[in-house]
């Protein structure tokens, strides 16, 4: 764990306290999860994920000059880490 320091208003220090007491866990661990969850909503989704490797597909051009990569793949793999 990372320990960090926030400030809460009043307000949201006393709802905090609140549910911590009520779900008997710390409030740390109650702003953790409330953390976890805005991370979880901010994350793109797998469709947005896909429209972006989508948009970015055959857009750019080997530098070497190779035209058959999605052919030959493998053989240029096992040339970089074989």
């Amino acid at each position: 764990m990372v320990r960090t320091q926030i400030q809460l208003t009043e307000e949201q220090a006393r709802r905090v306290r609140r549910i911590a007491q009520q779900e008997g866990v710390s409030m740390a661990e109650i702003i953790r999860r409330c953390v976890d969850r805005g991370l979880e909503e901010s994350r793109p989704s797998r469709t947005e994920l896909w429209e972006r490797a989508l948009a970015v597909a055959g857009r750019f051009e080997d530098p070497a000059g190779a035209e058959d990569v999605s052919e030959r793949h493998d053989d240029y793999l096992d040339g970089i880490y074989g």
